[in-house]
């Protein structure tokens, strides 16, 4: 009978060292690629006065978006985040690689810009704040009465 005892407690050992690893690996940090896929000899090998908008495509694919205004850009957006159980991602490796084109659609310069230009915005609840002054309902409702046709204010149908 001391075998069985002996043999049921190696067991229950064995089942509580697999559960703590089992809790310590849940635990773990989950890391997350996304958007463009940063290679380093891919981006190196962008050159201005050398590649044009196909070979860069060819190169680095579709970027993750392009310029509307000014001079033609696009940008490859890269962030790798890393996350805990119940916890919100926090960004661990931010890049953006902008290609800007000229007139004819040469690559004119290959700027890298890092995590240290990234702006972190909180918005204010459910709200945006506004300036000038807050008006209640009753103003709402009946603050437009008098308004028309007062004089001086440019009522339609005039001289």
């Amino acid at each position: 009978m001391r075998v069985n005892g002996s043999a049921t407690g190696r067991l229950a050992k064995l089942v509580t060292l697999g559960c703590a690893i089992a809790v310590l690996g849940a635990c773990s940090s989950i890391r997350e690629s996304r958007g463009f896929i940063d290679d380093p000899v891919l981006t190196r090998s962008v050159q201005p006065g050398i590649d044009n908008r196909r070979s860069v495509e060819g190169t680095l694919g579709r970027p993750t978006f392009e310029s509307q205004f000014g001079e033609p850009t696009w940008y490859y957006v890269s962030s790798i985040t890393g996350r805990r159980p119940f916890v919100r991602p926090r960004i661990r490796d931010h890049a953006v690689l902008a290609v800007k084109f000229d007139e004819v659609g040469n690559v004119a310069a290959v700027e890298r810009s890092g995590i240290d230009e990234v702006v972190y915005l909180r918005p204010d609840g459910d709200e945006t704040p506004t300036l000038g002054r807050e008006r209640g309902f009753l103003e709402d409702l009946f603050g437009n009465i008098g308004q028309v046709g007062a004089p001086g204010a440019g009522a339609p149908g005039g001289p």
